[in-house]
């Protein structure tokens, strides 16, 4: 075993590469530093069961996946002759790859679009930046711009909503696949209430879509996610297709937009009279089951928390985005209420969100708690953006946790990233306090490494 704090990792793909990922090669390598990861869910089970802190681990890597994690002192010896370590030191913490939820690439060219509640936001921004998607070589230095942003902010997975292009999924997966990447993604579907050359039809619609799904999902570490916009821009006919391709392809995800403001309900209220409420539209047309991922649920009732809850189904939280449109403020602690827990997921949501900084969304999920009057510990917080974002896609079996036989996408976070961070930390009591310090303090430039598959994809 060799050791080295300058040790040279696998270098990272070229965006773009125009060739099929493979994993990392078979030589085993390491990376040393104090580590974070839980074991379950510390909303139901608290977190002296779940939560686990290694003040000097190594998390070694061979294939693309964790081998051996622990405490540096027994892990050492176990590891193979050869074994390059990568020694991050004691002010670095090791984490699961951050995972987001809800997403939308195409708006990640009018992130920061001044002003609008989210129906006007949608007629303002979002409709003219996707029509510039039926281009090509827009579409894909797009993506590559996506992707660059999410490794260099420690995000490995994400469930992302493409535009109505059907190119637009082929050229993101295409991207994330050169880089390895576990990503879930899908063309939307859209054939009313916008601008027509952003919708399909039923037939078209439903024809892409299973062709995306035959040619991309279970590719590699890539999914299909069937992707209705949202109730209020598709016709019941295309909504009862896409509950009839889910049902033909149940081990693909599901993802629309729910409750997201109070004039959004009232709409759909008005558009689907004859439904009891708001996922009731979804239920109805056979899009509410395990592997549904709702954006936002802002607005839900009690009776639509105990119909996800059964359903299995998740909420993807995305504060930057509903405090940036005035559009609500999520109630973490009544969608996890013990009586009927849904499982809920963490989403930068741009381009309404504001940041595709994990630690920065982390910190406007910390003032969602505190107007809901429901304290969120860091360490909670930091559940949501790893193994709970990845329980909540149904995924907590291959990313999201640091342990073996995992898939190894990790990233390295820098305690001390600022001056100001620096001069906080050295007044934390605690491992607890030094993580909150982090996620109101912290953002892009906290992210020291960003592995996939075992691979570096970003090194600060």
């Amino acid at each position: 075993m060799q050791t080295s704090p300058v040790a040279q990792p696998f270098p990272a793909l070229p965006f773009g590469a125009n060739v099929a990922w493979m994993p990392s090669a078979a030589r085993p390598t390491a990376l040393r530093g104090p580590a974070l990861t839980f074991t379950g869910d510390p909303f139901r089970d608290g977190l002296e069961r779940t939560l686990v802190h290694e003040p000097d681990a190594i998390v070694a890597m061979q294939d693309g996946r964790i081998t051996h994690f622990g405490a540096a002192a027994r892990i050492a010896p176990l590891l193979p002759a050869g074994t390059e370590i990568r020694d991050f030191g004691k002010d670095a913490l090791i984490s699961a790859g951050f995972i987001d939820t809800h997403v939308h690439f195409p708006q990640t060219t009018m992130i920061a679009s001044h002003g609008a509640q989210l129906l006007d936001w949608l007629d303002r921004y979002t409709f003219p930046a996707e029509l510039k998607f039926a281009d090509r070589a827009h579409t894909r230095r797009v993506a590559r711009a996506f992707l660059r942003e999410n490794l260099r902010n420690g995000i490995t997975t994400s469930c992302v909503y493409c535009s109505v292009h059907a190119h637009s999924a082929d050229i993101l997966f295409e991207e994330a696949e050169a880089l390895g990447l576990r990503l879930a993604a899908g063309k939307v579907l859209m054939d009313r209430n916008a601008p027509e050359a952003l919708r399909d039809d039923v037939q078209t619609g439903y024809d892409d879509s299973l062709a995306l799904i035959r040619k991309w999902h279970g590719r590699g570490r890539l999914l299909y996610a069937i992707t209705p916009r949202f109730a209020g821009t598709s016709s019941p006919e295309q909504l009862a297709a896409a509950g009839a391709l889910w049902r033909d392809h149940p081990d693909c995800l599901m993802q629309t937009h729910i409750a997201e403001t109070q004039a959004e309900v009232a709409w759909i209220a008005e558009l689907f009279p004859d439904r009891a409420n708001y996922l009731d539209v979804y239920d109805h047309h056979g899009l509410c089951g395990r592997g549904a991922v709702f954006g936002h649920g802002i607005w839900l009732g009690d009776d639509e928390l105990k119909r996800l809850h059964a359903a299995d189904a998740a909420i993807s939280h995305c504060p930057t985005s509903n405090f940036f449109l005035g559009s609500g403020v999520f109630d973490i602690a009544r969608a996890k209420h013990a009586d009927r827990p849904v499982r809920v997921g963490l989403g930068t949501d741009i381009g309404a969100g504001t940041s595709f900084s994990i630690l920065q969304t982390l910190n406007e999920a910390y003032k969602a708690a505190q107007l809901n009057r429901h304290p969120l510990s860091a360490a909670h917080a930091y559940y949501l953006a790893t193994r709970g974002s990845a329980a909540a896609l149904h995924l907590d079996d291959k990313v999201g946790s640091i342990a073996p036989g995992m898939e190894a996408d990790l990233v390295v976070l820098d305690m001390r990233s600022t001056p100001l961070i620096a001069f906080r930390m050295d007044e934390a009591r605690d491992f607890a306090e030094q993580l909150f310090i982090q996620m109101i303090l912290g953002d892009d430039r906290a992210v020291q490494a960003t592995y996939v598959a075992g691979r570096l994809a970003h090194d600060r």
